[in-house]
């Protein structure tokens, strides 16, 4: 009903080891947090989470705890419809909200609303299930051999003589076609592969049909151990790990089955001839009558979007992004849908070098861009009347995130949130009023309440009102360096976004010497308006500037934030264009600050730890010292899927 915020919070004060606890607080500007049981959180947690619309948009399916329930919008209320050991997941409702259609135990299911009468829509199995057709050897049932013209015969002369013999045989005739009859409209028996496994099934609303994803571990494939010797018992244990980079890989296929007697049709989620990785059911249109996929190629280079006809199973691609590195960014592999009456698909493609939204007709044709620009779109959603996006975007600057709303035709884009830095934002239920989870780079995030300015109203920078507070007195009282944003210049002519702590910002003095931190992932954004993903390094880096150190910490080549070239810069040699930031890095601290590259320091961890190493064998004459941690020391050690 939009009148309390619920969420997971870790109050000021808490010991380290303390994990994030339940609390609610009003919707109000100056209301208190109020912490609530395990059982207040769980009474209330199928109100709160994500699931299918009815076609009145008036109730809501989910799934909580492998349990379907169906919320009533308007007065709050959860009707439990399901109470089993079984896991049920995936539920939508029917076209004409009759029915819930949902998955258990690797099958299609419907319930009745009315009666809670279910039904199984698909029988698949794994080869090894109890019960699954196997072909036996040796001789048919009754042990009968001989040849074939003598059986024949034999059988003849019995039918003639005996009036029994030709009854039965009536009788069995009739209960065939009987039973014929009744299988007609039962499901069809499926059986999987050996070794093949059921990843993700996907059933339309109207229950026509299923899409549904299967993979084959390799068996020849050899996975890693990890030592693990702090354990209960005092031995040591093996954790088992993932294989090596190019070793063989799971295979996976798409399955398409017309319900409720059609044959398994195997799919191609992309054209090209390219071994496919892997495939996934997006979204189902509110008829059922098209299924939105996504697929991705074993080479990373291609991503396919495309329709799948429930009443055929023939794909259609509406959309195909590839790329010669490989493809990447936010919504790589989601942020798709249908909408305008499931006249039309939007989805995020990055092919102008930068993530942002697009649309076609459902059948493909008429692509229009909705957004353009150098900036990035994040987790776009449709609002509850269906007529606006609401998303994250960096359009304010790569480092800023603030929540949108934007009509469904494109046009302009409506700033829902105030203030500079990082805002993760959820609309209430009336979309009226935002819980924005709002952080600085001096400031951890927080819960903020703010009004949503009506769409197409011009919006005003009204301040939010602060719900939590995260930080101790003492934290607070700290004088913490708010690190300035530079640009350092690199070899190639690119800017390389830069935060700098310096001792004078805390009241130190110089001591001619420097420390350049480098985040690890690779792929992460770490310079910016935002809370740090490295809390603990933001705290040591003002240390290390309250001893005199300038402190460097850049989003080099490969960060996150920046589009498609800045993230492919270190396609097949990492440790290459990404070290040569550093490099200059270390060449701007010798020309700003005249500090001498034999103390330039550098010090990271993973990623980072590998770019230390890097450094410190490859660029010694730029660097005199580095703490290498955790460090990748080989790549073809790692995981396939980050450097496969």
């Amino acid at each position: 009903d939009g009148q309390w915020i619920y969420f997971q919070w870790l109050p000021a004060g808490s010991g380290w080891r303390e994990t994030l606890k339940p609390y609610r607080v009003r919707a109000q500007a100056g209301a208190k947090p109020e912490r609530i049981t395990d059982a207040q959180a769980d009474s209330v947690a199928p109100l709160l989470a994500d699931g299918a619309l009815a076609p009145d948009r008036a109730r809501r399916v989910v799934s909580v705890r492998g349990d379907l329930y169906v919320v009533d919008l308007k007065r709050s209320t959860a009707r439990r419809l399901t109470e089993t050991v079984a896991f049920e997941s995936n539920p939508r409702f029917s076209p004409d909200g009759q029915r819930v259609l949902f998955v258990r135990d690797g099958n299609a299911w419907s319930i009745e609303l009315a009666t809670g009468s279910t039904k199984q829509l698909t029988d698949l199995r794994t080869a090894d299930v109890p019960g699954a057709p196997r072909s036996a050897p040796g001789a048919a049932a009754g042990g009968r051999s001989g040849s074939n013209a003598q059986r024949s015969a034999l059988e003849r002369d019995q039918r003639a003589l005996f009036d029994v013999i030709r009854d039965r045989l009536a009788d069995d005739s009739t209960r065939k076609a009987e039973s014929a009859a009744r299988d007609s409209a039962a499901i069809r028996f499926v059986t999987l592969a050996p070794g093949e496994r059921l990843a993700q099934l996907s059933v339309s609303p109207n229950g026509t049909a299923v899409v549904f994803t299967t993979t084959t571990s390799a068996t020849d494939a050899r996975n890693n151990i990890v030592p693990n010797y702090v354990t209960p018992t005092g031995y040591t244990e093996d954790i088992p790990n993932r294989t090596k980079v190019g070793d063989v890989q799971p295979r996976t296929r798409l399955g398409f089955q017309a319900l409720p007697r059609g044959d398994v049709k195997w799919l191609r989620s992309i054209d090209s001839d390219s071994l496919i990785a892997n495939s996934q059911v997006v979204a189902w249109n509110e008829a059922g009558t098209l299924a939105l996929i996504v697929g991705s190629a074993s080479n990373f280079k291609t991503r396919q979007l495309s329709v799948v006809d429930a009443a055929t199973g023939a794909v259609k691609a509406v959309n195909v992004m590839r790329d010669s590195a490989w493809v990447g960014g936010p919504c790589a592999f989601g942020c798709a849908g249908f909408y305008d009456d499931d006249r039309r698909i939007y989805f995020v493609d990055e092919s102008t070098g930068w993530a942002q939204l697009y649309s076609t007709a459902f059948d493909g044709t008429d692509r229009k861009a909705l957004t353009s620009g150098q900036f990035e779109i994040y987790d776009v959603a449709l609002s509850a009347d269906r007529r606006s996006f609401l998303f994250h975007s960096s359009e304010v600057s790569a480092f800023d995130r603030d929540f949108y709303r934007m009509p469904i035709a494109g046009g302009a884009r409506q700033k829902l949130t105030v203030g500079a830095g990082g805002h993760d934002a959820t609309p209430s239920p009336d979309e009226k009023l935002l819980a924005d989870v709002q952080s600085t780079t001096l400031r951890s995030p927080d819960l903020f309440l703010a009004t949503a300015c009506p769409p197409a109203a011009v919006c005003k920078s009204a301040p939010a009102s602060q719900l939590t507070v995260s930080q101790t007195a003492d934290w607070l009282a700290f004088k913490w360096i708010d690190p300035a944003l530079v640009k350092i210049p690199a070899s190639d002519g690119i800017e390389v976004p830069a935060h700098v702590y310096r001792p004078e910002d805390i009241g130190a003095k110089p001591n001619g010497a420097a420390v350049i931190f480098v985040h690890g992932a690779g792929y992460l954004h770490n310079v910016g308006h935002f809370w740090s993903q490295y809390p603990r390094e933001f705290m040591f880096n003002n240390y290390l500037a309250s001893k005199g150190y300038v402190v460097l910490d850049l989003d080099y080549r490969a960060s996150a934030g920046y589009g498609r070239d800045w993230r492919t810069a270190i396609y097949r040699f990492m440790g290459g264009r990404d070290l040569q930031d550093q490099v200059d890095a270390s060449r701007w601290l010798e020309k700003t600050y005249a500090i001498n590259p034999e103390r330039v320091g550098m010090y990271g961890g993973s990623y980072g730890g590998f770019m230390t190493l890097m450094a410190l064998f490859t660029a010694p004459k730029h660097f005199g010292a580095g703490a290498a941690l955790r460090s990748v020391t080989d790549w073809a050690h790692y995981n396939h899927g980050y450097t496969g």
